[in-house]
C-alpha cells in the first residue's frame, strides 16, 4: 500500500474510508440504514482522529545527557534521554532519535516506555561510539503521535538536539629524554635563592632525609627545632607545544571533510585531512604526557597566538597556558573542533612573532613543534627558536617525508631534533625517534 498518501493517515484509516464510501454506496442501493449508520462511522472516525491527534496534541519536555559529557574518539557514550509528557487520548507515540551517519543508526524508543507509568518521566539509555573527533549534534527527537484506534498520526520534532564534543583519544608515550635536570615530578631544582634579598636565609623544619650539611644551627638554636636551609627553589617546569593549522602546509583537504562541526547551528564537516588528524593526535599525546609531569604547558599556533583562537570546541579560545589534570581535559576539548585554516592577509607561514613570543620565556624547557610541510623560510625562522628553550623537537608531519631533508637539515644545524613523518607512521615509534636524536638530561619519566 505504498501508493497511499501516508503524511495524514494510516494505511488502516484510508482502508476504513475506503469501506465507508462501500458502505454509503451499498446502503443508497439497498436502502439498509444500518448501512447507512456504519458507513457514517466509517467516513467520519478517521478525519475527525487526525484532527485530534492535531489539536489536543501535547507539551513535551526533552532533557539529554552524556555520559562522559566529553567522549573520545573510538570509546563508547550512553546517551539517557528523559522525556515527559503525554499522548492526546491515552494513545501512543514513537520516538524517533536523529543521529549522524558515521555515528549509530538512529533508535526508536515506544512512548510511554512499557516499565515506567504514564503519570511518570519516561527515560531511555542508548549507547554512541564516535570514531572522529568533532561537535556532532544529537537528534532532534522526533515523536509519531498516533489516536487511540491508530489510523491517523502526526510527526513532531519535540526539541533542537544537543551538541555532542567527540576530542581526539591521547596516545600513550614512552618515557624520552626532552628536558635535562628534572626531578621525578617534573620539577627543576635551582640554586637561586626563593627570598629576594641574598642576606637572608630561607628556613624550614628538618624532614627525614635531608642532608645534615643543609642544617641551619643559628635557627635550630633559636626556635629549639631543627631546622634547614631553604637554598634550592623548586620551580614550576615549563614546556611550549606549537602547533601549526595552516591549511596550505598539510596538503588537500577532502570535499566531505572529517569528522563534525557545527557553525552557527547548522551541522557541517571539519576542514581537515589525515595528515592533520595525524598532528591533532600527536599534540594530545604530548600535552598530556608532559602535563601529567607537572609541566606548565604553552599551546602557541605558527604565529605564537593562543592556537585554540578559531576551534569552536575551546572551553576559553584565548587560554594559552595549561596546568594539571583540568589542563589535559580543556587541551583535549580544544582539540575537538579545531581546524586547517586559510592564511589570513599578509601572512606567510611562521614569522618573528613567534619568536619573540619564545624568547619571553627563554631557557624555561623544551619546545615541541607540530608542523606540516615546511618551506625555506619557515625552517629558518623555526631555527631561530631554537635558542628559546632547553630543547626544541619537530614532528614535521608530510605526505612524502623523504623529501623533507633540506629542511630538517636547517633545523638540525640549528639545535633541533627534527623529524619527518606521514599519516601512516605510528607515533609511538616517531617519538622514540626523537629521543633517540636526543643527547640531553635526564627524561620525563
Amino acid at each position: 500500500m505504498g501508493w497511499l498518501p501516508q503524511n495524514f493517515l494510516r494505511p488502516r484509516g484510508w482502508l476504513m474510508i475506503a469501506a465507508g464510501a462501500l458502505a454509503l454506496l451499498l446502503a443508497a442501493i439497498l436502502g439498509r440504514r444500518d448501512l447507512l449508520t456504519v458507513s457514517v462511522f466509517l467516513l467520519v472516525l478517521p478525519p475527525l482522529a487526525g484532527a485530534g491527534v492535531r489539536l489536543f496534541h501535547p507539551g513535551f519536555t526533552v532533557r539529554r545527557s552524556f555520559a562522559p559529557a566529553l567522549v573520545e574518539t573510538g570509546s563508547t557514550a550512553a546517551v539517557t534521554l528523559d522525556v515527559h509528557g503525554t499522548t492526546p487520548g491515552g494513545g501512543q507515540a514513537v520516538l524517533h532519535e536523529d543521529l549522524p551517519a558515521n555515528i549509530v543508526r538512529a533508535p526508536t524508543f515506544p512512548y510511554p516506555a512499557p516499565v515506567t507509568p504514564r503519570s511518570l518521566r519516561s527515560r531511555y539509555t542508548y549507547t554512541i561510539r564516535p570514531t572522529r573527533r568533532g561537535q556532532y549534534v544529537i537528534g532532534p527527537l522526533r515523536a509519531r503521535f498516533s489516536d487511540p484506534f491508530d489510523v491517523a498520526f502526526q510527526l513532531r520534532t519535540l526539541d533542537d538536539g544537543d551538541v555532542l564534543t567527540v576530542a581526539p583519544a591521547a596516545v600513550v608515550l614512552p618515557a624520552a629524554s626532552l628536558t635535562g635536570g628534572r626531578g621525578t615530578d617534573g620539577s627543576r631544582a635551582t640554586r637561586q635563592r626563593a627570598n629576594p634579598s641574598d642576606d637572608d636565609v630561607m628556613t624550614r623544619d628538618y624532614r627525614y632525609g635531608d642532608p645534615l650539611r643543609r642544617v641551619h644551627w643559628p635557627a635550630t638554636a633559636r626556635t629549639g627545632r631543627l631546622m634547614v636551609r631553604q637554598e634550592e627553589s623548586v620551580t614550576t617546569p615549563e614546556a611550549v607545544l606549537l602547533l601549526d593549522r595552516r591549511l596550505g602546509a598539510f596538503g588537500a583537504v577532502p570535499r566531505t571533510g572529517l569528522g563534525g562541526q557545527v557553525r552557527h547551528g547548522v551541522a557541517g564537516q571539519l576542514r581537515s585531512n589525515a595528515n592533520f588528524e595525524w598532528a591533532v593526535v600527536a599534540a594530545v599525546s604530548v600535552a598530556t604526557h608532559v602535563l601529567e609531569r607537572g609541566f606548565l604547558l604553552r599551546v602557541l599556533d605558527e604565529h605564537g597566538r593562543p592556537a585554540f583562537l578559531s576551534s569552536t570546541s575551546a572551553p576559553e579560545p584565548g587560554l594559552e597556558n595549561y596546568a594539571g589534570p583540568g589542563g589535559v581535559v580543556a587541551v583535549a576539548q580544544s582539540l575537538a573542533a579545531l581546524e586547517l585554516t586559510a592564511p589570513a592577509q599578509g601572512e606567510h607561514g611562521y614569522d618573528e612573532n613567534l619568536v619573540d613570543r619564545l624568547l619571553q620565556s627563554r631557557r624555561r624547557g623544551p619546545i615541541v613543534a607540530i608542523t606540516g610541510r615546511l618551506g625555506p623560510d619557515d625552517a629558518a625562522v623555526l631555527a631561530e627558536a631554537a635558542d628559546a628553550a632547553e630543547g626544541a623537537f619537530a614532528l614535521v608531519v608530510c605526505d612524502d617525508p623523504a623529501a623533507a631533508g633540506p629542511e630538517l637539515a636547517v633545523l638540525r644545524r640549528a639545535g633541533w631534533q627534527a623529524v619527518a613523518v606521514g599519516a601512516d607512521t605510528a607515533l609511538a615509534d616517531a617519538w622514540m625517534e626523537l629521543d633517540g636524536a636526543s643527547l640531553v638530561g635526564e627524561g620525563l619519566a
